[in-house]
């Protein structure tokens, strides 16, 4: 029996359009209304996170990738950045002139041009990018030619001072090899072609979901993961039941138990109604 449901946010509960659809929202509440535990998953902060749900009755959260795991009244389980892996980091983005966002429990902090890729605006419009548009190029262009390029711009940044939970630098998926070797206390966490998230090494979406497990006292079987990237393979697989939606990547659908529609195609609803977890 499924007691708990987590979905990813970004390609997931959101349409291309940025928003969750009419039907996903009546969904999650005929969920709720069931006594069935609905959380989740993401690559978001807490206050991006906030700002999305705000109206929706959602109980449980995994935010950054699972360094940061929640209930609206206390934090289950959160995981910084070393010391040595933070240093590995601000000095890479540093030398090679990268576009990089340092990410706390409360605020975000770094290159401007990040921040805002990460706005709502932006990631609906990035949507309808072709595959081949000129990541390449577009990274090159910034190292050379951003406003801020500068010796030690992340290094004197004073969010340094607190946790940072991960950080998000600009960079295409052909660089995953030469990353992994030189910020070998992190691990690569993708959710789209142009940029990866760095979180502490051995962390992922389903450690996050470990913890809250326990918290509930039920069992990794008697749940259900919603996703659609590569950041939600390993907690498709090791959820009780991994639900990909139709506009998932290949490898995301590959992991999973079940695919449903897309996003656009009310894919959670769908879902739901195939395994008898709302009415038809």
């Amino acid at each position: 029996m499924i007691k708990a449901v987590f979905f990813d946010i970004d390609g997931t509960l959101l349409t291309n359009k940025g928003r969750i659809a009419k039907n996903t929202k009546k969904a999650i509440s005929a969920l709720h209304k069931k006594g069935i535990v609905c959380g989740v998953s993401t690559a978001r902060t807490p206050k991006s996170i906030a700002h999305i749900l705000k109206d929706l009755p959602f109980d449980l959260f995994i935010a950054c990738n699972g360094q940061l795991v929640y209930t609206k009244e206390q934090m289950i389980y959160e995981r910084a950045f070393e010391s040595e892996a933070l240093t590995e980091i601000v000095s890479y983005a540093d030398q090679h002139f990268r576009q990089m966002i340092l990410c706390g429990k409360n605020h975000s902090a770094g290159s401007w041009t990040m921040r805002f890729g990460q706005s709502q605006l932006l990631l609906h419009f990035m949507r309808f990018v072709p595959h081949y548009f000129p990541i390449r190029k577009m990274k090159r262009f910034l190292q050379k030619y951003s406003p801020n390029r500068r010796k030690q711009r992340y290094s004197n940044l004073a969010i340094l001072k607190e946790p940072i939970y991960q950080c998000v630098m600009l960079s295409p998926e052909y660089e995953n090899e030469r990353l992994a070797a030189a910020l070998p206390h992190c691990d690569l966490k993708r959710s789209n072609p142009y940029s990866v998230d760095l979180v502490p090494k051995g962390s992922s979406k389903l450690t996050g979901l470990k913890f809250l497990v326990e918290h509930l006292g039920i069992k990794l079987e008697e749940t259900m993961v919603f996703g659609d990237h590569l950041n939600d393979i390993e907690i498709i697989q090791g959820a009780g039941m991994g639900v990909a939606m139709g506009n998932a990547t290949v490898k995301t659908k590959q992991a999973a138990d079940y695919v449903t529609t897309t996003n656009n195609q009310d894919g959670i609803t769908a879902a739901l109604r195939y395994f008898n977890l709302i009415k038809k």
